[in-house]
């Protein structure tokens, strides 16, 4: 695995490897969750790259930029076991150098639940994954269901500036009691930990309740609200319509349940769809079939 540290040196390698490309963009302290999308990555295309970098764009004032968990030698081994081609790694300093001013506004999309709790989390996250785009020229961008705002930001952003690149987005991987996997969960105290499983039992309530016929959003919400065991707090729980993020003023399927609930000064954040009448989840792309990913391992 080959490891690059600034734009023109990961275009210039990147131009090399066989496609299609898939890219796995990580902010380190990698779990089972990141490493489920490189393999799918590699499923699914010829040669992968993965970035690992703590986008200071994305953090507000207050947010933990300087904690965020940081094991660049460990995560190293884990793609290098992984079979990751390329690992893109820049360091601040070089992604934003001085005078650097230029930012992708998203929209209202980006300015709702995640965006209104966190202002211009959204303007950094697109930022940085449009120069990432720009540097490593993939076929297709992984991401996972969890962050599930931040996919409709990015799928935005690829349609709106006509990127040659698939968004492809893949179920959360969660612990065997239910609780998504994330890097902040080591922020999480025994206590906290414990019941933390509980915000996706209610979640889940909430879906089965829409899935089920109930169309009033106070409703389905009820059933599951309750459910979330102290000392979480909610900080917010709705109803949405998959694509705008607009709350949903009649639960019809297709719709999805986001979520944050507060364990102190850790925010942790899950989702739960409800696939429309035909049976199609609204959020999750569609693994390739056996047979097309053994041909994509083939020659370029």
């Amino acid at each position: 695995m080959q490891t690059v540290r600034t734009p023109g040196s990961a275009r210039a390698i990147a131009r090399t490897l066989k496609r299609p490309v898939g890219l796995v963009p990580t902010m380190g302290a990698l779990h089972e969750g990141h490493l489920a999308l490189v393999r799918r990555a590699r499923a699914e295309n010829a040669s992968v790259i993965a970035s690992i970098f703590v986008n200071p764009l994305q953090f507000g004032p207050g947010e933990d930029y300087e904690r965020y968990p940081r094991a660049f030698a460990r995560d190293f081994e884990l793609l290098e076991a992984e079979g990751v081609d390329l690992l893109y790694a820049p360091a601040a300093e070089r992604m934003y150098r001085p005078g650097f001013s230029t930012s992708i506004d998203v929209g209202k999309l980006g300015t709702v639940f995640e965006g209104a709790r966190r202002p211009g989390h959204f303007t950094g996250v697109a930022t940085v994954v449009a120069k990432l785009l720009d540097a490593l020229e993939p076929t297709s961008l992984y991401l996972g269901q969890k962050d599930v705002q931040q996919t409709a930001v990015l799928r935005q952003l690829v349609s709106d500036l006509d990127l040659p690149t698939n968004v492809v987005v893949a179920p959360t991987v969660r612990e065997p009691d239910g609780l998504a996997l994330s890097s902040r969960n080591a922020y999480l105290s025994q206590a906290q930990r414990h019941a933390a499983p509980s915000l996706h039992r209610a979640l889940a309530a909430i879906a089965a309740a829409i899935a089920s016929g109930v169309t009033e959003p106070a409703v389905a919400l009820a059933a599951g609200a309750p459910l979330l065991e102290a000392p979480l707090e909610w900080d917010y729980l709705a109803i949405v319509d998959p694509q705008s993020f607009a709350p949903c003023e009649r639960c019809e399927p297709p719709a999805l349940v986001v979520a944050v609930a507060r364990a102190g000064a850790t925010r942790l954040l899950d989702n739960v769809t409800v696939p429309g009448a035909d049976g199609v989840d609204p959020i999750l792309t569609p693994e390739r079939p056996l047979r097309t990913r053994v041909e994509l391992r083939g020659p370029a």
